[in-house]
């Protein structure tokens, strides 16, 4: 299976290890994987700060580099679901998948040779669980369930640990993190602190953004807890 590699650019930046993880994980599933070098930015942080018009050469670019492949994998839940409801081309729309809904959905994995003997808390980030439905929702009132939390039990030696609210924003929320600062950081203290009352060694998501502000109160606090991307565990071996 011909697969191209979707990087949001915070990650090329800051997590080079995630985009890695991703590549090295779907190549031992059986796919080819293509990463296209003149990817940038999905036009998500235009959008949401209400300059969608600006976008244009995002989405003219991003065309550019991934229209010729039939999946489209990036491991961002938040930039993955803007090009599904966004980006112009309807082909584009219905060929980009989040990289664990892709693991789930598409290749439909049920094994892995994976292990990671950690204690690790369970981060379901607000565009993947009501966006793209990797989990369920508590507002729902529906049948639990969990992408995330599915390919985590694949993982030999894991242990999972949620939170009392299972399903609460961390605070980061893009542009809002900037805009609405005191508030941003006290939702992310209080995600936080139902992590480190269940004594985690890891808090794990599938969206980086969150990770990042999460991982910066954390430091902020001399906290020894670590965060990875998901994918970071699914390749550990």
């Amino acid at each position: 299976m011909r697969v191209a590699l979707f990087v949001p650019c915070y990650i090329d930046q800051f997590y080079p290890q995630v985009a890695v993880a991703s590549l090295e994980l779907l190549e031992k599933l059986g796919c080819e994987v293509i990463v296209p070098e003149d990817q940038t930015c999905c036009g998500q942080p235009m959008a949401n700060s209400g300059f969608a018009s600006s976008t244009e050469g995002c989405d003219t670019n991003f065309t550019h580099n991934f229209a010729g492949f039939d999946y489209i994998v990036g491991p961002s839940g938040s930039c993955v679901l803007h090009l599904k409801e966004h980006h112009p081309s309807e082909k584009i729309r219905n060929s980009v998948y989040e990289i664990c809904e892709f693991l789930t959905d598409i290749l439909k994995i049920s094994n892995l040779p994976a292990k990671f003997p950690h204690r690790v808390g369970l981060h379901h980030s607000c565009h993947g669980q009501r966006g793209l439905r990797l989990s369920s929702m508590t507002e729902r009132n529906e049948k639990p369930f969990s992408k995330l939390e599915d390919l985590l039990g694949l993982v030999e030696g894991v242990e999972i640990l949620k939170p009392e609210r299972v399903d609460e924003c961390c605070g980061f929320g893009g542009t809002f993190c900037v805009t609405e600062e005191a508030v941003s950081v006290k939702m992310g203290q209080d995600r936080i602190k139902e992590h480190d009352a269940n004594a985690v060694e890891y808090i794990v998501g599938a969206d980086t953004s969150c990770l990042m502000h999460m991982e910066g109160i954390l430091r902020r606090q001399g906290s020894n807890i670590q965060v990875k991307h998901i994918v970071e565990i699914l390749n550990h071996e």
